[in-house]
């Protein structure tokens, strides 16, 4: 193959995908899913309902999306924010997620985590008792942050 043939091949292969890829990218916000706007959460259809109930409930004064649902800092943070990113944009592209939408066990875990930090002062004693490892605060308080339980 010529070196001139082989080097539009190679910028097709190459460039195409790239070129589809910053398209998609920009046009689904992907830059705004580095911040921490909870907007940014509603840029997907299926969570506006999320959204909204967050909009209404108390928490919304207090703590944002992020701060509910990934760790609170470090490695684990940003590697449990490119898990989510991955996962959602592969589900809402290929239109296979479940509604109504359901967490994860593991990040539910999350979540219960962010939980007891947050509301340490509260539930200390439940915190320093055995049956922390138990507490699922979700269990009651389904509805926190997204509705009339938050």
């Amino acid at each position: 193959m010529r070196p001139l043939r082989l080097a539009f091949v190679l910028t097709c292969l190459l460039g195409i995908p790239a070129g589809v890829g910053a398209f998609t990218f920009v046009y689904a916000k992907g830059f705004s899913y580095l911040s921490t706007d909870p907007r940014a959460c509603a840029n997907c259809h299926i969570m506006n309902q999320q959204y909204d109930a967050w909009l209404k409930s108390g928490h919304r004064h207090t703590a944002t999306c992020v701060q509910c649902h990934l760790p609170d800092r470090g490695l684990a943070k940003w590697a449990a924010k490119a898990d989510h990113g991955f996962r959602h944009s592969m589900a809402f592209t290929l239109q296979n997620f479940k509604e109504p939408i359901e967490i994860t066990p593991r990040d539910r875990e999350i979540v219960r985590a962010n939980c007891l930090r947050c509301h340490a002062d509260f539930v200390h004693a439940v915190i320093a008792s055995p049956a922390r490892q138990e507490l699922d605060c979700l269990h009651c308080h389904a509805g926190a942050g997204h509705g009339a339980g938050g």
